[in-house]
């Protein structure tokens, strides 16, 4: 918009860059350009302010489908102005020159124009698909058939300006039928996620299945190993008794071998004693044997007295002890005489 500084009896006029400019005198163009700043008065001028710079221009509109189905589209449509003073002849873009504002709303006007041979052009493109296409793929279609439309319509030429872009934000169909288009979808989500869920347990129930199997293995080899633990200490411990019954046999072997070497020896040391006790008897049997009876009796009464017994009672008698005596004595004198 335009800045205007009041004076008593003149003004001045200072406009942006952006800003097509048009001073008039008397029906007379007197100033034409861009971005102008001058003085004027305002009992004979006339000032036209039109923005070169690109505008955007939201449109909403509802369409009709092929399948009778009530479509939302959302677009954003940018357009400028390409022969400023064409469009300054065909719209009312004069400055109040008190406020610097334009009198009228030109920019609403070029805006109604533009949106409603937008929504034509859209309109036809949205009923000649179905809902579904156009959720689809109907944006692009959209787009294209607006700017084409745009581009070749004469009213946009005559105009004076041009479309840049459009762009096509969203097409969306009522929102019982988007729940109803959306549902099998979802559905599908659904069950994809429910067999991601069951696939999750039987994957889980298989692990579980084999740690289970795994836990049995190893309990069975724990058994086993178990068995063969035991197996072998009974081995052992059969082992070692029959290593302990064995050299208790040896030991026992040996000492019976021992007893029995002792035995012999001491049967034998035995039989040499007696043997020679045996021997010396004989020996002295034989000196015995060839002397006289009375001599004999006079060793047994030396012996006798030597080694004299426990003799309580005694009875010598005249028939017992005088042949006794002379025998006695008759042997002592043989004995003496050799």
């Amino acid at each position: 918009m335009a800045t205007i500084t009041r004076l008593p009896w003149v003004r001045h006029l200072r406009t942006e860059s952006s800003s097509w400019v048009r001073h008039s005198r008397g029906g007379e163009a007197v100033r034409v350009g861009r971005g102008l700043s001058f003085w004027f008065s305002p009992l004979t001028a006339s000032i036209a302010e039109v923005p070169a710079d690109d505008r955007e221009l939201p449109i909403l509109f509802h369409a009709r489908s092929a399948d009778y189905q009530d479509v939302a589209v959302q677009a954003v449509l940018t357009w400028r102005v390409r022969a400023p003073e064409v469009l300054a002849d065909r719209v009312d873009f004069t400055l109040d020159l008190d406020t610097g504002a334009w009198r009228h709303e030109p920019l609403e006007q070029v805006a109604q124009v533009l949106t409603q041979l937008a929504q034509q052009l859209a309109w036809r493109q949205l009923a000649a698909h179905e809902v579904r296409e156009l959720l689809k793929s109907g944006v692009d279609g959209v787009r294209e058939a607006v700017t084409a439309g745009l581009a070749a319509d004469p009213v946009v030429a005559e105009l004076g300006i041009e479309v840049v872009s459009v762009r096509i934000a969203s097409i969306r169909p009522d929102g019982d039928v988007e729940r109803a288009l959306e549902l099998p979808a979802r559905e599908a989500i659904q069950q994809r996620a429910d067999e991601a869920t069951f696939a999750r347990r039987a994957l889980a129930v298989d692990k579980e299945r084999a740690i289970a199997e795994n836990e049995l293995a190893n309990r069975i080899e724990l058994a086993k190993r178990t068995e063969q633990l035991l197996a072998q200490e009974g081995s052992n411990a059969r082992r070692k008794a029959q290593d302990r019954a064995a050299a208790a046999r040896v030991d026992a072997e040996a000492q019976a071998e021992r007893k029995a070497l002792s035995d012999k020896a001491q049967a034998e040391g035995i039989t040499l004693v007696e043997a020679a006790r045996n021997a010396a008897e004989r020996e002295r049997l034989d000196t015995y044997r060839d002397l006289a009876p009375e001599v004999l009796l006079g060793l047994a009464a030396r012996e006798l007295a030597a080694n004299p017994p426990a003799i309580e009672h005694l009875n010598l008698g005249a028939d017992s002890l005088g042949p006794a005596l002379q025998r006695l004595l008759a042997a002592g004198s043989d004995a003496l005489t050799r």
